[in-house]
């Protein structure tokens, strides 16, 4: 790959129409990645015998290019002459990551201010506990930090205007972002209340957003923003004609307050249709309610003019409906680790717990078996079936499951994982079915870290 360095030395940023990206993927889950610029894909590129690949961006445009490699995704950010060389360990994704090569120093800044804010984030929400003066005073700080080490490194690399801009938005949105969780992570539960305390000018900087930022509408910082933003504009709308500030999440008013937030501020076609498929999805997930669902779907069809995610929520809906309790548990493959294709209800012969796991949320796979592997222990007559619903590499999750000191006796993996989760209305990831032994939904929307969780395991045992 030095090699490649070699050949772009001559080449300086007015003069080079191109780049170059390649790496060194280990413990490879597929044998290519995907290139994308935004969401269209730029080219299929198959790894070499040693899991390497290089490839040649013509006619480069500055800005946000991504790599899929199995079900992760990156972020990195291309300028004419940058022959961009990155190396990771799949088993630990972005943690592993490290780029090399012309384009390297500003591409590890931010992967490393993205991980680092990640880590933050922790420390913030305790931060809400305070005062809102309080907690300006410690995110200001925390602000101010950020601004004075990016300067530092402005001065020492003489980086470009698109870095810049880049960079302090990375700044700017995570303080933005802290600013809108306020109320939901103070432990208030008199969300009415708690709007009412804050100064007057706590949203000032609400004036000068871009609702509608065709260049940061696929950046990370900049959605996670806005789905807060407007969690928290239309709060401050439904605090004022609700009777109850408590229960907000499955309200249906509110998350009706919610679309019509972003139907007001939103004229980007892409972020106003995916704002409306986020909170839409989320809502169905989480309400029992038939008519509740219906209402908002009747409001987001009337609003999202994306066709493939308006198929997708009404198909997701049509799935709920076929999980209501005392309907069959569906017929699904699933593969052991003797790579057995089974179908899941022959292993049901007692009041069961169906999980979900991926390797795209690798802490979650340990935070829910230690969870069950507890659970077992209180509840030895139920039994707990641990689903894989990866879509690639199933030696990749023979792989896991081995190494893991948490595994269960009953581990799978989808057969076929597209049809299965949708048919099981897999969303979100925590997502848990009880299962009496008859084969039949006892609760298809449960979860296992819910206060209410083994009320209703012992529900499901009681029957």
């Amino acid at each position: 790959m030095a090699c490649i360095t070699l050949l772009l030395i001559s080449c300086g940023k007015d003069s080079c129409k191109y780049a170059i990206i390649g790496g060194e993927i280990i413990n490879n889950n597929t044998d290519y990645v995907v290139i994308f610029d935004s969401k269209d894909v730029i080219d299929t590129i198959k790894l070499d015998g040693n899991n390497r690949f290089t490839y040649k961006i013509e006619n480069l445009k500055p800005g946000f290019y991504t790599f899929r490699h199995g079900g992760e995704i990156q972020m990195f950010l291309l300028e004419p002459g940058d022959s961009l060389m990155f190396r990771l360990n799949t088993f630990d994704f972005d943690e592993s990551l490290v780029y090399t090569g012309k384009g390297a120093k500003k591409n590890n800044y931010l992967i490393n201010d993205f991980l680092k804010s990640e880590k933050e984030e922790k420390q913030v929400f305790k931060f809400c506990q305070l005062s809102p003066e309080a907690f300006t005073k410690k995110i200001d700080s925390i602000r101010a930090e950020k601004n004075k080490k990016l300067k530092k490194y402005q001065e020492k690399h003489n980086t470009s205007q698109l870095f810049n801009k880049i960079a302090q938005a990375n700044i700017d949105y995570d303080y933005y972002s802290s600013k809108e969780i306020y109320p939901f992570v103070h432990y208030g539960r008199n969300k009415k209340k708690i709007i009412e305390a804050l100064p007057a000018n706590f949203y000032d900087y609400r004036k000068n957003i871009n609702y509608n930022d065709n260049f940061f509408k696929d950046y990370f910082n900049y959605t996670s923003f806005l789905k807060r933003s407007f969690n928290n504009i239309a709060l401050e709308t439904h605090v004022k004609h609700t009777k109850s500030p408590y229960e907000i999440w499955t309200n249906t008013c509110y998350n009706l307050d919610k679309m019509a937030a972003i139907d007001s501020l939103v004229t980007n076609t892409e972020i106003k249709n995916e704002l409306l498929y986020h909170y839409g999805m989320k809502f169905l997930s989480k309400n029992k309610n038939i008519e509740d669902n219906e209402k908002i779907i009747k409001y987001f069809l009337s609003k999202s003019s994306n066709e493939k995610n308006n198929e997708m929520v009404v198909a997701y809906n049509t799935s709920i409906n076929k999980l209501k309790p005392g309907e069959s548990f569906p017929d699904i493959n699933v593969r052991n680790l003797t790579q057995d294709v089974i179908n899941i209800n022959a292993i049901i012969n007692k009041p069961t717990v169906i999980y979900f796991w991926s390797h795209l949320y690798k802490d979650y796979f340990e935070t829910s078996h230690k969870r069950v592997k507890d659970l077992i222990i209180k509840y030895p007559e139920v039994e707990f079936i641990s689903v894989n619903i990866d879509d690639y590499s199933k030696d990749r999750w023979a792989t896991t499951v081995k190494n893991k000191k948490h595994a269960l006796k009953h581990e799978y993996i989808l057969e076929t994982p597209e049809e299965s989760v949708k048919k099981l209305a897999v969303y979100p990831l925590t997502k848990v079915i009880l299962v009496s032994e008859e084969h039949k939904i006892v609760n298809g929307h449960a979860n296992m870290f819910s206060n209410r969780f083994e009320q209703e395991l012992l529900g499901l045992l009681n029957r």
